[in-house]
């Protein structure tokens, strides 16, 4: 046994769908901009250029269980907080430098996710030149529910993306919309990082990120994954 100098912190980690094993969370990527109309609703110019990448740390994580209303805590210093919808990608094989014709086999599955945003604090940051962090990388940033695997998922190189909030339709996209693919993605991360099980990656976020208020509900779904389910604490 390691004696460390005090507890270590449990393992972050997601339920694997329709069964009773879990998938230990090791690093967690984010892709910004990767939707043309979100893009432009940011202020920017959707030609596709290199992907914009940035990390949260694993224990962000918030798990929700299929079926079940999860909670997000409304994060602080912060007076305009948004949700993103994402398509996650959980790897199940390692590497670098992988050519994006055989990224798919390095998914082990895929989850629906949320990339909150304390909106004011990253658009303050990024005027200053500063990283995205305190935007970004809050204490329960990154709502998922539970990951499918792609064996009995499939490629999901399509199909329906979409959020609600208080039962009104703020974001909806499909997924063949992307600007930088799910292979693309994966081939661009492994040339910058080396690539291991465990790794979650959010694939970014169409158009319509908005406001959410405490008392807000979201129900976020992707064709094939089910919904998330949130109450804005």
């Amino acid at each position: 046994m390691t004696n460390y100098v005090f507890i270590a912190p449990p393992q972050p980690s997601v339920a694997i769908a329709g069964t009773d094993r879990r998938y230990p969370v090791r690093r967690v990527y984010c892709i910004g901009r990767n939707y043309e109309a979100h893009v432009r609703e940011m202020g920017h110019d959707p030609e596709r250029s290199p992907p914009i990448f940035f990390c949260k740390p694993a224990d962000a994580v918030l798990e929700v269980p299929q079926g079940e209303e999860g909670v997000f805590p409304y994060p602080a210093q912060t007076g305009n907080c948004h949700h993103e919808i994402e398509l996650v990608v959980a790897i199940g094989k390692g590497g670098k430098d992988i050519a994006p014709a055989q990224a798919r086999t390095h998914v082990f599955g895929y989850a629906i996710g949320l990339d909150m945003t304390r909106r004011d604090l990253q658009r303050a940051a990024a005027k200053a030149g500063q990283p995205w962090e305190t935007g970004k990388a809050f204490d329960a940033s990154a709502p998922m529910g539970p990951i499918h695997p792609a064996a009995k998922a499939g490629r999901l190189e399509a199909g329906e993306i979409s959020l609600d909030v208080n039962g009104r339709t703020k974001q909806r996209g499909d997924l063949s919309q992307l600007i930088w693919n799910v292979d693309e993605i994966i081939a661009a991360l492994s040339r910058l990082f080396e690539l291991q099980p465990g790794d979650i990656i959010f694939t970014g976020t169409p158009e319509g990120v908005g406001e959410v208020k405490a008392g807000d509900r979201m129900s976020g779904a992707i064709a094939g994954l089910g919904e998330l389910r949130l109450r804005v604490a």
